[in-house]
């Protein structure tokens, strides 16, 4: 889950160009993602980020960390609450809100009901730890969690001020993502679109026009934030997609 480095097979990009490039486009934020970070991160590297973002104009939204809290109490279970706990320590470096987590998967012979209620206990720990340094925890529809009632029945259970939905736009696995995306809506904390979507089976283009409707609807005033995993040259793809997405999120 953590230090595991993405090979690139061209013109890779660290943090500091990466701000560079969200504030070259006239982006309001980043979320910086803890996977392609260095493997070891230290305060300094983290205060040298904050400081470039500062000057570029930039806010840092947020991270995203890889957990599973789908574990019983144990070793491993406590080696994923200290990983999610050193990234919440890192974004109060950064000035970072937020962080997206997810439940994770269930060990093999273990029922999702057990498995959601161990996601729960280790979500609480860690939204406690979270609020003392004034960030938010987002739950997202990954792993397990496929629907808007699973989502929802999340952040009732774990029930803390600190804590809501990461939704993101691209992993609803039902008939229509559209109508869950509007039910998850009002408890998003954090937003992530991706390009496309599945609908009645099938991957079609993400309707940005209508998941913004959606958004405005719900009175959500977070970050919207773009998860570009196509296949075409983001250096080439990403800037016409922000172009399409700034007056719809303006409305």
């Amino acid at each position: 889950m953590r230090g595991k480095p993405r090979k690139v097979a061209n013109r890779p990009m660290d943090m500091i160009r990466f701000i560079d490039c969200c504030a070259d486009q006239g982006c309001d934020g980043a979320e910086l993602t803890s996977y392609f970070f260095r493997p070891e991160v230290t305060r300094e590297y983290l205060i040298s980020l904050r400081r470039r973002a500062f000057l570029r104009g930039l806010e840092l939204s947020g991270s995203a960390v890889g957990n599973n809290f789908s574990l019983p109490k144990g070793a491993a279970r406590d080696a994923q609450v200290a990983y999610v706990k050193e990234w919440i320590d890192h974004c109060a470096v950064l000035g970072a809100p937020h962080i997206r987590v997810f439940a994770g998967r269930e060990p093999r012979g273990v029922s999702r009901e057990q498995a959601d209620k161990w996601a729960i206990e280790a979500l609480r720990e860690c939204c406690d730890y979270a609020g003392k340094h004034g960030i938010f925890l987002g739950i997202e529809n990954h792993d397990s969690i496929g629907n808007a009632k699973s989502l929802i029945n999340f952040v009732k259970a774990v029930d803390h001020p600190w804590f809501g939905v990461n939704l993101d736009t691209g992993n609803f696995r039902t008939d229509n993502p559209y109508a869950d995306m509007a039910a998850a809506a009002p408890y998003a904390v954090n937003v992530q679109v991706k390009m496309d979507l599945k609908l009645n089976g099938k991957s079609e283009p993400t309707d940005l026009a209508l998941v913004m409707s959606i958004l405005r609807k719900s009175k959500f005033q977070g970050y919207v934030v773009l998860e570009y995993e196509a296949k075409e040259d983001p250096y080439a793809s990403i800037p016409p997609v922000i172009k399409k997405m700034r007056p719809l999120l303006r409305g």
